[in-house]
């Protein structure tokens, strides 16, 4: 136990600022669809092939080549179309621009993710979030153990009483307690997203791991040329609506080297992830369709790990979820926040021994001794 006690502490000193940042900024993203205030957010969801392509095809004509759209979803009714370099733009759903952008730091929405992903470090901030969401793991498991030794004085605070460290030490343990199911949900769901060893071990129960992995990557299919200039769109997204008419349209993808295909993600009614993976890919040349996808025929283990996005982002069960959602990411911003404070500067302060008298011979001989 203390072992346990040590680790935990030492970890939670060293990394719990990364998690209180990565709780807070989650907790954000959560609603960010919400308060994106700009015109045309909220406008409701038009569906239809003739609509989507009109956009299309508007969003493609724009100079500085397109790298892809992001089509509205219902609680988001802006297309967003991406150029290289980090630039983009807002279009409403009849293919007009909202706004534009030349960099990420021009979008609040945009950066906050990039930190929340890759802390604005790329691949290796990649690598420490991911590691901070398994010390998270660690923490809610050991946190839980320990707890079970002062479980008689239990005390539900949602602030410490007074800012000393035996008061936030009690307040970090019984929140912790209360908070562990979200904080475990969290931080499992977020190592699975940056880390695929480690979700396949979460969804190794329902089938065989290879099986999944197989699933999980996209086939390789070749274009016969580079893009044509003259790409008719609205054909590719009737072929697209004629093989999933119950799907919408969620990411066109254009080629990034040469012979790689168009790509276009649909979601289907029944899939969680906000995005799909139901999937066509298109001949960049010739519009062909070249092979798809369809995510509902995909192994129950590739089914389950595509639910860790949609629970850790709060993109399904509505609004409750993501209160609940909201309220793991303020927890772990608390706990790890209050962690740091008491580990580094409300640490007990040592005792000064006084030594004691030396015994004297004429001490002995008074009596004083």
């Amino acid at each position: 136990m203390k072992l346990l006690d040590l680790l935990h502490r030492w970890m939670g000193g060293l990394l719990g600022l990364i998690l209180a940042l990565l709780g807070l900024s989650g907790a954000i993203l959560v609603h960010k669809d919400a308060w994106i205030g700009l015109p045309h957010a909220h406008d409701p969801l038009r569906p239809d092939v003739a609509s989507v392509a009109q956009a299309t095809e508007a969003l493609m004509a724009l100079p500085g080549g397109p790298q892809g759209i992001i089509y509205a979803t219902p609680r988001f009714g802006l297309h967003q179309t991406r150029f290289g370099e980090g630039a983009g733009l807002y279009a409403d759903q009849a293919g007009n621009v909202v706004t534009r952008w030349q960099s990420q730091w021009e979008r609040p929405e945009l950066w906050l993710f990039d930190f929340h992903h890759h802390l604005f470090t790329g691949d290796f901030g990649e690598w420490i979030s991911g590691i901070a969401g398994l010390a998270a793991v660690f923490f809610v498991v050991s946190g839980a153990i320990l707890w079970w030794r002062t479980r008689k004085t239990f005390r539900f605070r949602l602030w410490p009483k007074r800012m000393s460290r035996p008061a936030i030490v009690m307040q970090h343990r019984d929140l912790g307690i209360v908070l562990a199911p979200l904080l475990l949900l969290s931080a499992l769901t977020g190592a699975m997203l940056l880390f695929r060893p480690v979700a396949m071990v979460v969804v190794a129960p329902f089938g065989p791991v290879a099986e999944t992995a197989k699933a999980l990557e996209p086939p390789k299919y070749k274009s016969s040329g580079p893009l044509a200039q003259n790409t008719d769109w609205r054909a590719m997204l009737v072929a697209a609506h004629q093989r999933f008419p119950e799907a919408e349209f969620r990411i066109l993808s254009l080629p990034r080297k040469p012979g790689d295909p168009i790509m276009l993600r649909m979601r289907q009614p029944d899939e969680w992830l906000p995005n799909g993976r139901t999937t066509l890919w298109f001949d960049a040349a010739t519009g062909a369709v070249l092979g798809a996808r369809d995510a509902r025929a995909l192994p129950q283990g590739a089914k389950v790990f595509n639910m860790a996005y949609p629970l850790h982002a709060g993109k399904v069960g509505g609004l409750a979820w993501r209160i609940v959602m909201t309220l793991s990411g303020l927890g772990m911003a608390v706990l790890g926040s209050f962690a740091v404070w008491s580990f580094w500067f409300r640490r007990p302060k040592q005792k000064k021994r006084v030594p004691a008298p030396a015994i004297t011979p004429d001490a002995v001989a008074s009596g004083s001794v």
